[in-house]
């Protein structure tokens, strides 16, 4: 099977493509996770009653929303039409993102009093899987219709 012959988009091919397909602001998606954190801790404290669980669950979602928020800051702050730079520059955010998780983690039984790790870490995960919900969630241009089965 032959593929078909790689065609580079002209300028207005381009416009709107990107018009059809906005990219997501980080900011966006870090504020989406917060509040999933916000709720996630709601839902923890009525189900079990303790405020430990509660704040755990807060905890787990700072974990999550404060280390995304540093690389969102560190991503948007200044791009480098160098790749290589960038490429280096997304990793360096990327690993601070990482030590602050880590060092979070490993602070939070000093940190939080009556730590339940179990909310911690559900918390923690909702707040990551909102990527992907955002993505589904993300809007469509006006007038486009959705013609997936």
């Amino acid at each position: 099977m032959e593929e078909p012959p790689f065609k580079p988009l002209t300028r207005d091919e381009a416009q709107a493509l990107r018009a059809k397909h906005p990219p997501m602001s980080p900011w966006r998606m870090v504020g989406y996770q917060a509040a999933a954190g916000l709720v996630c801790a709601a839902i923890v404290w009525g189900i079990t009653g303790r405020d430990g669980a509660a704040w755990s669950a807060l905890y787990g979602a700072a974990a999550t929303v404060l280390p995304n928020a540093l690389l969102a800051r560190g991503m948007t702050r200044r791009t480098s039409a160098n790749p290589g730079t960038a490429v280096f520059g997304f990793m360096f955010w990327e690993m601070v993102k990482i030590a602050v998780a880590v060092a979070m983690l490993a602070a939070a039984p000093r940190v939080v009093p009556g730590l339940s790790w179990p909310a911690l870490l559900v918390a923690m995960i909702v707040c990551m899987k909102m990527n992907w919900l955002a993505l589904l969630w993300q809007r469509r241009p006006v007038g486009e219709t959705n013609n997936r089965l």
